[in-house]
């Protein structure tokens, strides 16, 4: 039997700080391998990627995980109580960055992998997607991955995300889903001048100001049947003018949206440089936009899929998950375009925190949760 505790003791103490690998692709690679499966390491632009499949290659059914092994860094050294990669546990629980986003949850389903493909081998395939750049700017992580998928001719029919999912009690939530997610960074160009003559400057201050407003005031939306309503939070307005007696030639601000599926990245981009020009028209400030889409809103609709980690979930905790898609963005969003996909994992409540740790029995838990997906899968 594969041991999940000791598997994600390992992985953290392996020092994989995006964009760093530390070892831990190695590893997972190790004992995949054992295990007969066929390892293929995906890297791309300095980022380690592994790739996993035991059972034939292009198999009419196989079923893939997707997670990452790459962590935040450490923060504050001194507010640990614990080694950051020591793996200590205490109490029942075991410490360590990356203890619950996402190592256990890598070595959770890796290990129910390798446990029913030696004692129950499928009809089809198990696919492993395993990441080191989940943590970063996810270019040349799992979007990697599925480009060499494409080009090798490697599929997967659905696909598992392992990210923890769970707010408080293990076995509470799944996501069908995710929100949208995009920036956009507005820089007013005005005059600089005296204060005492304003009539002589260009004042960029109030137009960035009355943007900034009009946007925070806007209602997107409702909600859709399975997302929450849009939210858009400006993060920041500056001016970095020390002086009290001068009007700035620039002023900046930035906004955050986390969209659902009535809008998409392109529609949000057109009311945003909308909303930029009026402003501009009536204040004769030049406004410039620049934008970054980090996702699109998505939704796996509820079905066999979700069905069947639901049951497995329920069956193993006694809970059943609710179907959300509340929370930030995560790879999933790259998989979606591949496969259907959804997200099943641990209690999140320590991940990027200080003393980051992970109850040693929910590791135990979630591989038999794992391990019950895959048999009822290839049933």
């Amino acid at each position: 039997m594969s041991d999940p505790v000791e598997l994600t003791s390992r992985l953290i103490r392996c020092r994989s700080v995006t964009p760093e690998d530390g070892g831990a692709l190695d590893v997972l690679a190790g004992d995949l391998s054992a295990a007969g499966f066929d390892c293929t390491r995906v890297d791309r632009s300095g980022v380690a990627n592994l790739y996993a499949r035991w059972g034939a290659k292009g198999a009419a059914r196989s079923f893939g995980f997707n997670g990452h092994t790459d962590v935040v860094p450490v923060g504050d050294l001194s507010a640990w109580t614990a080694d950051p990669f020591g793996a200590e546990i205490r109490d029942g629980w075991m410490y360590g960055r990356g203890a619950t986003d996402m190592k256990s949850g890598v070595a959770a389903f890796a290990s129910a992998a390798i446990d029913f493909v030696t004692q129950t081998p499928p009809g089809g395939a198990v696919i492993l997607a395993i990441t080191g750049d989940e943590e970063g700017d996810a270019v040349d992580g799992t979007v990697a991955l599925l480009d060499w998928m494409a080009r090798e001719g490697e599929a997967m029919s659905v696909c598992l995300v392992g990210e923890p999912t769970c707010p408080n009690v293990m076995g509470e939530m799944m996501k069908i889903g995710r929100r949208g997610s995009m920036t956009a960074w507005f820089t007013a160009q005005g005059v600089q001048g005296h204060s005492a003559y304003p009539h002589r400057a260009k004042n960029p201050v109030p137009a960035i100001a009355r943007l900034i407003d009009r946007l925070s005031s806007h209602v997107l939306d409702e909600g859709t049947e399975h997302f929450d309503a849009s939210t858009l939070a400006a993060t920041t307005i500056d001016v970095g003018n020390p002086a009290t007696n001068v009007i700035p030639a620039m002023a900046r601000a930035t906004v955050n949206i986390r969209f659902n599926d009535t809008h998409s990245g392109a529609s949000l981009t057109d009311w945003l440089r909308a909303e930029a020009d009026r402003v501009a028209s009536e204040t004769g400030i030049a406004i410039d936009m620049t934008v970054k889409v980090s996702g699109e809103a998505f939704l796996t609709p509820p079905g066999p899929l979700s069905d069947l980690v639901a049951q497995a979930v329920q069956a193993e905790t006694g809970e059943t998950p609710v179907l959300s898609t509340t929370g930030g963005t995560s790879d999933a969003r790259f998989v979606k375009d591949h496969c259907p996909v959804v997200e099943f994992g641990l209690v999140g409540q320590t991940m990027h925190q200080v003393d980051e740790r992970v109850e040693v029995a929910q590791i135990e838990t979630l591989k038999r949760v794992y391990g019950r997906i895959l048999r009822d899968y290839f049933a």
